[in-house]
């Protein structure tokens, strides 16, 4: 069977490389048994991300992010990579823009950063040949989730020239705008902020952006949008979270031709469900019901997408049954055909979509 491309619009790759020394050059197998017994099992789960299964999995392009949560919410001790301050949040995502930089210099044939569109090309062409036995780097897009490490829009130019291509300005509220948990609108530091990213050319995320906020972006941001990681509300109700987008919200991506990347985290797809439930009740079907729901609001394939969010504080224990590791993302081929999707639209959905998105807006050399 020929495998499609996989783009992921949302892995926190370095957060995890920095909190828990994980190596995501190994397999997943190999750094389960490494984390078995470990505290960063309890805390975050095991695994579900390592270069084998890129490669088994066909997973040419990751969004990778710069992230860290805020002190505030910290509810146990362990949690140490947390900032008080915008300086301390300019500082861990430094140091884990700086992580990403080793990790392409020491391992070149298994990742490279994406900073335009020729660098996405040069990967999308080592990917072109299924014959190719080869491994095959996985390209990095640097997105940032939660932007209160950019001190002030006078930043910009710097995180540009350091490879920075997309920026969330929520993870929770910050200056900038509501979040997740905390609510609220668009501030005058956001504004400012938009219209400095919009003028240098970045991305804009507004997954874990407040829906108030959301709307006025959607309206007067004059770059790119998409939503990398963000489910469906109207197949979540009475969720109690502000997490998930509204049918308003997908309605404004499409209309600014943005993508929408479905999560497949549990708790995500159904309510209510918190980890000691278990995973049987939940499969791969229930995802792909988030990304049959925003085709049939945009009335073809061309505005949705994958956003994992593996290891981005949960793993094995809260994915749906039929995924043991990234590679299994590939199962979601055969239940969007049963649907009636074609192969057209099902290579749109894995990466195609978001690719054509970064083919517009990132540079061209």
């Amino acid at each position: 069977m020929i495998m499609t491309l996989i783009l992921d619009a949302h892995q926190d790759l370095a957060w995890n490389m920095l909190a828990f020394s994980r190596d995501y050059t190994r397999s997943v197998h190999e750094t389960r048994q490494i984390e078995h017994g470990l505290p960063v099992v309890a805390h975050t789960g095991d695994t579900l991300l390592g270069f084998p299964e890129y490669q088994q999995g066909k997973i040419g392009v990751i969004f990778a992010t710069l992230f860290a949560p805020p002190a505030r919410p910290k509810k146990s001790t362990w949690e140490k990579l947390v900032y008080h301050n915008f300086d301390e949040a300019h500082q861990i995502y430094s140091q884990e823009l700086d992580l990403y930089k080793r990790l392409v210099d020491e391992h070149p044939d298994k990742f490279d950063i994406i900073r335009d569109v020729r660098d996405l090309n040069l990967i999308l062409s080592k990917w072109q040949n299924p014959e190719d036995k080869h491994p095959r780097p996985t390209g990095l897009v640097l997105l940032m989730e939660g932007a209160e490490a950019i001190r002030s829009p006078e930043e910009l130019p710097t995180w540009w020239a350091q490879g920075l291509r997309i920026i969330g300005p929520a993870w929770l509220g910050t200056r900038y705008c509501g979040g997740w948990h905390e609510p609220g609108p668009l501030t005058g530091a956001g504004r400012e902020l938009l219209a400095g990213m919009a003028e240098i050319g970045f991305t804009l995320d507004i997954s874990h952006m407040d829906e108030p906020a959301t709307l006025e972006a959607l309206d007067i941001y004059e770059g790119a949008i998409i939503a990398s990681h963000s489910n469906a509300e109207a197949l979540l109700p009475n969720s109690g979270t502000n997490r998930h987008i509204s049918d308003r919200v997908i309605h404004g991506i499409i209309e600014r031709e943005g993508v929408i990347g479905v999560i497949p985290f549990n708790a995500f797809l159904q309510v209510g469900w918190k980890e000691t439930d278990g995973r049987k009740g939940i499969t791969l079907e229930n995802l792909v019901a988030h990304i049959d729901h925003i085709c049939q609001i945009a009335g073809d394939a061309y505005h949705v997408g994958i956003g994992s969010d593996f290891d981005g504080g949960f793993g094995l224990e809260s994915v749906p049954h039929d995924i043991d590791t990234i590679a299994d993302l590939q199962k979601i081929a055969p239940l969007l055909r049963e649907r009636g999707y074609t192969e057209k639209d099902i290579a749109a959905i894995f990466g195609d979509n978001f690719i054509d998105s970064l083919k517009k807006n990132l540079p061209a050399r």
